[in-house]
């Protein structure tokens, strides 16, 4: 299988919970066998059960570093887009209580195609990226859709070889296809032509 993203050849990686995962040669990443996706419609009913709720402490609490870093960054004549949304886009909530502009585009709970076709200062992708089926052409689109200095703000768990990935929590929501390391988020930001990408605990920056 080659890889998602890069194109490469993979090697296989791991079979557990009866899925097969691949480890890309070249862009380190980690991906779920496509013979292994939920279909459309497993996937929405798997999406439904997280009931996001945009009052939830705890979930405001969980995407503040990206609402934080917007607030600190842009100002309310800024242009956002909350991409991947989902049942209930805190973010948005958050930002729009601050007087600020945000679009909201989801495939499955908010298929806005008007908002793909605009250009954005900054762009929100929470607990998104491993739900890529194809993260090369998201990505893509992603990066046509930042105005120049824009930034793309990304939320995920990165997988390094101090984690054991078969007992990797993570892993385990059928819907995560495709894990990223260190070494992938390099390869995103020189193959799509991100001037930068920033790292923290918390939160994954890539600078147009």
């Amino acid at each position: 299988m080659n890889c998602s993203l890069c194109g490469s050849e993979t090697t296989k990686f791991s079979v557990t919970h009866k899925r097969v995962y691949h480890n890309c040669c070249i862009c380190k990443g980690i991906l779920l066998d496509s013979s292994c996706f939920l279909s459309s419609k497993q996937e929405k009913k798997r999406y439904e059960i997280h009931n996001n709720d945009i009052n939830d402490k705890g979930y405001q609490s969980f995407v503040s570093p990206i609402v934080q870093s917007i607030l600190k960054e842009y100002t309310v004549d800024d242009n956002g887009l909350d991409f991947g949304s989902g049942t209930g886009p805190v973010i948005t909530s958050l930002l729009k209580k601050q007087g600020y502009r945000i679009s909201t585009y989801d495939p499955y709970f908010d298929l806005n195609p008007e908002a793909l076709q605009k250009k954005y200062d900054y762009i929100a992708c929470c607990e998104v990226m491993e739900h890529f089926h194809n993260p090369h052409q998201e990505f893509k689109l992603l990066h046509s859709l930042l105005n120049k200095k824009g930034s793309l703000y990304c939320k995920t768990s990165l997988y390094n070889k101090n984690i054991d990935f078969n007992s990797w929590w993570y892993k385990n929501d059928p819907t995560h296809v495709f894990f990223y390391t260190k070494e992938t988020l390099e390869w995103i930001k020189n193959h799509f032509y991100f001037r930068d990408v920033f790292l923290s605990e918390k939160l994954i920056v890539f600078r147009k």
